[in-house]
């Protein structure tokens, strides 16, 4: 590593995996020991590994220059060699669908293997023969099929695939919710996968989950506090992110933001119940002043209900200011480059995290935006030396020698073998099919390392500004009031120097 890493930074375990069985044989190619081996070649014993890794690596051959499997040995100049080339005495193709490949059952690769199982467990009775067929396709789409067989052993994987094969779950969202209630994670992957390859249409994972949160949230209260809530949550909350929720703009964050006010309004309401017997239509200015006295900061999200109240005539004799934050967390601009530096050079994450969380501290950019940034935002027509990422409407440069980072990071995006294939339009896709890297996972990896996710993004806002031109800051932040801090979008055409 070029550079020392930041104070703080805390180092990930980098061991994977199982450990390697120990014996008498000798691997010809890493040469460690193994209690047996998968093939003899010319070159000499290959063990289970170096077999796995040789079958499923393809290419042009350099010698008779045709573009399939190349198991011979990778150290030769030039590169391995295609099966007859390197004098490997053995058929690779599957005995059906002519792919060559590791044999995962009885001379077929996974996919036939995969394929076999999928018709035995859909096709057998179905109710309808053209909706199981779709599905076994989309199954049988996967970049890596010993994935989706090694899923599907589940017995919940199995009796969901059987419910929607005899028609017991119909395919559409409704059906799959019932189901998500006894198998919520396994439902879920496959609704990932069923709306990426269009079998069903998009809907926005955060919001299906936050209307069963709400029925869950208010079926144990009393009549007197599910009301005005229900009331609160269907015609404020979910009207407004259902009109918003798009497949560009995620609904986690005014979903997360809901909940919270939701559950803050549940307290009040119950606690307004139980100490006064008044409800929301009756309560009184001094309820509420004692309510956000006698509790933590979280209990002023509850102005939101107080104004709906306001506005719907419910209670107009009842009101709440806006709460203002007594401190803003930021880091001083040494650390920010020092993290800077750890993320461009360093080996303390892996690099999706690392290109991520120099989006956060170079363009002050939060990560539920960065989540959701699909490739063509990045425009590298020219390689890595003209680079531009896009924001919002108009794109702004890539440094070096992030821009590099940024390219590698193209070529190299996790999570495109399994649910996704590799026209996944998200920069950071996710394990899930058709989905983006959910931004808690970013999050907490970033906080894992010891980064001040606000304090950082705060510092790189203040550098921004420090560099705008002053009669764009001040035609800019003439509207705001003293110490807001400018919108993102007023610093997207700054760069920070890396020196």
């Amino acid at each position: 590593m070029g550079t020392e890493a930041p104070e703080g930074l805390t180092p990930r375990n980098t061991s994977r995996g199982r450990p390697r069985t120990t014996g008498s044989a000798t691997c010809v190619r890493c040469g460690r020991t193994a209690g047996r081996t998968r093939a003899t070649w010319p070159e000499g014993k290959i063990c289970g590994p170096c077999f796995t890794t040789a079958t499923r690596t393809h290419g042009t051959c350099p010698d008779c220059g045709q573009h399939r499997l190349l198991p011979g040995p990778p150290e030769t100049i030039g590169g391995p060699r295609c099966a007859p080339c390197a004098g490997i005495p053995h058929d690779f193709h599957c005995g059906r669908c002519g792919v060559e490949g590791e044999f995962y059952r009885l001379g077929i690769c996974a996919r036939c293997a995969l394929r076999d199982d999928l018709n035995d467990l859909l096709l057998t009775d179905p109710a309808d023969s053209g909706m199981a067929g779709r599905i076994v396709e989309v199954l049988c789409k996967a970049d890596r099929p010993e994935s989706i067989i090694t899923w599907k052993r589940s017995p919940k994987v199995q009796a969901l695939l059987s419910s929607l094969s005899n028609g017991t779950t119909p395919l559409t969202h409704e059906g799959l919710n019932a189901q998500a209630k006894s198998a919520e994670r396994e439902t879920n992957h496959l609704r990932a996968l069923f709306v990426h390859h269009g079998l069903l249409p998009y809907k926005d994972p955060h919001l299906a989950r936050f209307e069963s949160w709400i029925e869950d949230k208010l079926r144990p209260l009393p009549e007197q506090v599910a009301r005005p809530v229900e009331h609160f949550a269907t015609w404020h909350h979910l009207r407004r992110i259902r009109s918003t929720t798009t497949p560009e703009t995620s609904a986690r964050g005014p979903v997360h933001s809901a909940k919270q006010e939701i559950t803050e309004t549940v307290k009040f309401l119950d606690w307004l119940w139980q100490t006064h017997q008044r409800t929301a239509a009756t309560c009184t200015q001094q309820d509420i002043e004692t309510w956000l006295a006698t509790g933590p900061t979280t209990r002023k999200a509850i102005r939101t209900f107080i104004v709906f109240i306001n506005n719907t005539g419910t209670n107009t004799r009842v009101e709440m200011g806006h709460y203002t934050a007594k401190n803003r967390p930021a880091i001083t601009q040494d650390q920010r480059l020092a993290w800077l530096r750890e993320l461009l050079t360093g080996t303390s994450e892996s690099l999706p995290y690392r290109v991520a969380g120099i989006l956060l501290l170079l363009y002050a950019q939060p990560l539920v935006r960065v989540a959701k940034l699909r490739v063509e935002a990045v425009e590298a027509n020219e390689g890595s030396a003209n680079m531009k990422i896009a924001f919002g409407t108009h794109p702004v440069p890539v440094p070096q020698p992030f821009a590099e980072l940024l390219q590698e990071h193209l070529r190299n995006r996790p999570n495109l073998r399994t649910g996704s294939d590799t026209r996944s339009p998200w920069l950071f896709p996710g394990t899930r099919a058709g989905q983006p890297l959910h931004p808690d996972t970013i999050m907490d990896r970033l906080r894992g390392l010891g980064i001040d996710l606000r304090g950082a993004r705060n510092t790189a806002l203040d550098e921004h500004l420090t560099l705008s031109p002053p009669p764009l800051v001040r035609g800019r932040t003439r509207l705001l009031p003293p110490g807001c801090v400018p919108p993102r979008r007023q610093c997207r055409g700054r760069l920070v120097t890396l020196r």
